[in-house]
């Protein structure tokens, strides 16, 4: 058995460097990629619908770099979920820099609230509230309804080498309410027991309306764009908040900074990347339904929400964490174990082991949620480092589309007692 182990091992690692020596088919012009949507996300559960990418190369001068990439997505999820969605990159409407624009409706009848400050709320996925129920009935405590609209455009211009201007706009209508789902009928939640105790504001509880002027800088030294192997792709950006929709108090001003740094070794067959994300909020107050939001200028993932999830630190409870400022930090070695070609297209396969951490630097309402009589609300503890720990299997089609699978495991059983799961698209950073 080690003897067969042993040889399996040295047939991958041999593979990356034959399928190296084979050169890539350049693509030029346009290509389209319609796929299925068959994925599934242990918070979300089965995903199905359509999606298509469309890219333009140009004369092919700049591959595996693109000129524009358009995507469409029609989706739905088994757990009651949908999204329909369209975003596009564009390299060349703008002279040394890019445009790109996000336009996102999702559907969320059942959407995770674990309340706010991590740790300091108590530890509750299966509470039901005594004496509504049949001890065998399913628990929605830890479940709220949601839906979100969101808009967005950003655009970035070379000042000099890598570093970069940027500057955006972005416009979200979110809506939420108490879990209104038939299976779920009579159960008090914890979204009811933050509404009750004003932890949640009778101004917020519904959700509103949140424009955003987004301004900063980039720089970037990445050598593509979905699937780099080297350089830098680092943000700092200022953004402004200015409550004149709903004019409920809610104007704040915040910071964001996301560095990532990719390094490769062993001919490009190993890339160590990394991401450190911090944001924080410098002036004044904002409504709960938009505390988990991430303000990057140019999304990855549909989702740009944190700390837990798909799009943060993966393993954790989706939304897990809540804090008016929080950071976190991802780290995996993406390991090529195969280069090949199909139906005209350069494909590679991927494995990315990954380790991500967590933690709100700046507490959100916690003198508040320390002085509710309400044991649902207060542990009685701090937050702490919420940690995970995974790995991945990635199938790459010309160094643009990426298809990905992940697993992950949480530390702490306060932070999601199973094993999460997640298919979908694109590395993470």
């Amino acid at each position: 058995m080690k003897k067969t182990i042993a040889f399996l091992a040295a047939v991958l690692l041999a593979m990356p460097f034959q399928a190296k020596d084979k050169e890539e088919i350049i693509k030029t012009g346009w290509n389209f990629g319609p796929l299925p949507v068959v994925g599934f996300d242990s918070d979300l559960g089965f995903q199905y619908g359509l999606c298509c990418d469309i890219f333009n190369y140009g004369d092919g001068t700049n591959y595996p770099n693109y000129n524009f990439k358009i995507n469409v997505e029609a989706s739905t999820y088994t757990k009651g979920s949908s999204v329909l969605r369209s975003y596009g990159d564009f390299k060349n409407l703008i002279p040394d820099g890019k445009f790109f624009y996000d336009v996102t409706y999702f559907n969320a009848p059942k959407f995770g609230f674990y309340g706010f400050n991590g740790f300091a709320n108590p530890f509750t996925p299966d509470y039901i509230e005594p004496m509504t129920l049949e001890a065998d009935a399913k628990s929605g405590f830890n479940f709220m309804s949601r839906n979100q609209f969101r808009a967005l455009a950003s655009m970035q211009k070379k000042i000099s080498g890598g570093l970069n201007w940027a500057a955006g706009l972005a416009f979200y209508n979110i809506s939420t309410s108490h879990l209104d789902i038939d299976d779920y009928d009579g159960q008090t939640t914890l979204f009811d027991h933050y509404v009750n105790s004003g932890l949640i504001k009778e101004n917020e509880k519904d959700g509103g309306n949140v424009t955003q002027l987004r301004g900063g800088l980039v720089y970037d030294t990445r050598n593509q764009d979905s699937d780099p192997t080297s350089g830098f792709n680092i943000e700092a950006a200022l953004v402004y908040s200015p409550d004149i929709i709903d004019r409920n108090g809610y104007s704040n001003l915040g910071f964001t900074f996301t560095g990532c740094e990719y390094i490769s070794f062993l001919r490009d067959r190993f890339t160590f990347a990394y991401r450190l994300l911090i944001q924080t909020n410098l002036w004044g107050d904002i409504p709960y339904y938009f505390v988990n939001n991430i303000n990057s200028m140019f999304f990855r993932k549909m989702y740009t929400e944190g700390i837990g999830g798909n799009a943060s630190v993966r393993g954790l409870n989706r939304n897990g964490v809540l804090g008016k400022g929080f950071g976190m930090l991802n780290a995996e070695l993406r390991c090529r174990v195969l280069d090949f070609k199909f139906i005209n297209q350069n494909w590679q396969l991927a494995l990315n082991p990954f380790f991500d951490a967590g933690k709100t630097l700046q507490p959100y309402r916690l003198d508040e949620q320390k002085a509710c009589l309400d044991p649902t609300v207060w542990s009685g503890n701090e937050d702490a480092m919420h940690m995970t720990a995974g790995a991945g299997v990635k199938l790459v089609m010309n160094h643009n589309m990426v298809v990905s699978f992940e697993a992950a495991k949480a530390m702490d059983e306060n932070d999601g007692n199973g094993l999460w799961t997640n298919i979908g698209f694109n590395y993470l950073f």
